[in-house]
């Protein structure tokens, strides 16, 4: 496990108890009552700590390294994983993946960015920073899936869409903009999930669905804290300031209207919890699924584009 900065006093306690399982000499009901008291402290010391994070420190719980990701969440809560690839037009872009799969029952199209766990798949997934073949990779998916009248489920996980010359000379804007009108045009449901970071266009590409949720620790920005300091301030070192400005957090979102629910995370984050994460995410959209299936193919796509003409009525007011 990885400790984060601020995370120092649950290092400490965490090599204590693993110093008396197997390093002490005291007798065994003295090691069973010291691993009780240690326990119970790193609880309190974990509810205190992320009940009190700060946006810069949810912005390093949603970019933690163990974190579950797309992939992580199509092995664990969706059976029959189909993988569909390429855009039929230029490359596969691995930074997003997507396919065929059931959730429970149903069938439905998944698809997500996907960073990689190590270095070698971190490459492999350009860091979940897709370049235009992918943001056209995901519209041919969803167009596959409205043909089909297959309910849509995108994940999302990005620092942002690629940010190379190689995109642009691709149309990477036109590629977000493309994909961004498909998610608002199709037919069938559209439910969009922030598992980790949501950044900028990049994001938005993926997330224009007709329910938005965000775990509880990840975040949504147009921007990145140290891209939005170096702008504003020219300075990265700033970005704790810019995270608190940006109003990037799940909470601060939901007062906003700009998503529709907060799922909340296992004590201490979805890292240090995966399993027990993505399973309350499949609930969760399960549970929306069903009030989507009733409404109809017009329905759908009508409550979608409301949906964010609503957000820019607010933000005009």
């Amino acid at each position: 496990m990885q400790y984060l900065d601020f995370e120092q006093h649950i290092s400490e306690i965490d090599s204590r108890i693993e110093e008396i399982k197997y390093h002490s000499g005291l007798q065994k009901d003295d090691i069973v009552s010291e691993l009780d008291r240690l326990k119970v402290k790193k609880e309190k010391a974990l509810n205190t700590l992320y009940k009190n994070l700060s946006p810069w420190q949810k912005s390093a719980v949603a970019r933690h390294e163990n974190r579950p990701h797309t992939t992580d969440y199509i092995n664990q809560i969706f059976d029959n994983f189909c993988q569909l690839s390429g855009d039929r037009c230029f490359a596969n872009d691995l930074a997003i993946v997507g396919g065929f799969a059931k959730l429970g029952k149903r069938t439905v199209m998944v698809i997500g960015h996907e960073k990689g766990h190590d270095t070698e798949t971190r490459l492999l997934h350009n860091f979940g920073m897709a370049k235009p073949e992918g943001y056209r990779k995901a519209i041919r998916l969803m167009r596959l899936a409205e043909q089909f009248n297959v309910p849509v489920i995108t994940l999302v996980d990005t620092a942002g869409a690629f940010p190379g010359m190689e995109g642009e000379e691709r149309g990477q804007g036109q590629a977000i903009a493309a994909s961004t009108e498909t998610c608002l045009d199709i037919k069938v449901p559209l439910i969009s999930c922030i598992i980790g970071e949501g950044g900028s266009g990049g994001a938005i590409a993926l997330a224009s669905g007709n329910t938005v949720l965000m775990l509880e620790h990840s975040t949504y920005s147009v921007i990145s804290p140290e891209g939005c300091a170096s702008i504003l301030w020219k300075d990265a070192k700033m970005a704790s300031k810019a995270a608190e400005i940006l109003h990037l957090t799940a909470q601060d979102l939901l007062k906003l209207g700009l998503i529709d629910e907060v799922i909340p995370e296992p004590l201490g984050g979805a890292h240090r919890y995966p399993k027990e994460t993505m399973n309350t995410v499949k609930s969760v959209m399960e549970k929306y699924l069903s009030q989507l299936e009733k409404l109809s193919p017009d329905e759908l796509k009508m409550h979608r584009q409301e949906k964010f003409l609503t957000m820019t009525r607010l933000n005009e007011a």
